[in-house]
């Protein structure tokens, strides 16, 4: 039972993280009809511009929450800026396009972002700095971490918070116009540029907090296949 229940907080934890990557990848779906696969590199930047900038932060000597937090902060900043990019110069262009053409562009933009990635960070293995303190509990046998707590709680609060954008805000109601048509929407008064790019923005600042979130708990695999990939 110890065993069940220990599997139950590591599905928990992993789904938390895997739901965020999920949510920034179907918001572009669902309002463009869009495979976005360059959101695989997004998160995978969001962990690294997290990895090195609390890493750098903490050689510095700032404290260790603090980098944590400046980490996360600047991971968000960095793939917002990515996300918008993405969507101004690789996909707007190729709106009316044929279908395959975006659809080409994404796996570009995918293929780019990853040599990217290795012409910053390199190919070699990256090592994690402590961002969060080792408290540990323990519950009828399993065994948990207050980052993992952190985790779940921050992902419930971002998904409930998305959930209100979507449903209680004229933004999410110009997103919900756009995904059901987008010609409709945009002679009722909707700006279908301006809607997109925040989908954009949105998705990739999920996929840039569940990047950051897989640095405390685990040896990140989208690091190591960046890391090897060459």
């Amino acid at each position: 039972m110890d065993i069940f229940l220990q599997q139950i907080i590591n599905g928990l934890v992993q789904g938390s993280i895997y739901a965020l990557v999920a949510l920034g990848y179907t918001m572009v779906y669902g309002i463009m009809g869009l495979i976005n696969f360059a959101h695989g590199e997004v998160v995978m930047i969001g962990t690294l511009v997290t990895i090195t900038v609390a890493g750098t932060l903490i050689k510095a000597g700032m404290p260790v929450a603090l980098a944590a937090m400046a980490g996360i902060s600047a991971s968000v900043l960095v793939c917002i800026a990515l996300g918008w990019g993405l969507e101004r110069i690789a996909y707007r262009p190729l709106r009316n396009a044929p279908r395959l053409a975006p659809l080409i562009t994404a796996i570009g933009m995918s293929i780019i972002l990853q040599h990217l990635a290795m012409i910053v960070w390199g190919r070699n293995y990256l090592t994690f700095p402590p961002l969060f303190p080792k408290v540990h509990f323990e519950l009828a046998g399993a065994h948990f971490t207050a980052v993992q707590v952190m985790i779940v709680l921050v992902s419930a609060i971002t998904m409930g918070g998305l959930i209100l954008l979507v449903y209680r805000t004229k933004l999410g109601m110009a997103m919900r116009a756009t995904a059901q048509n987008p010609q409709v929407a945009s002679l009722m008064g909707v700006n279908i540029n301006r809607v997109i790019a925040a989908a954009f923005v949105i998705g990739s600042a999920l996929g840039a907090v569940a990047g950051s979130w897989s640095v405390p708990i685990t040896k990140s695999p989208i690091t190591r296949w960046v890391s090897c990939s060459a």
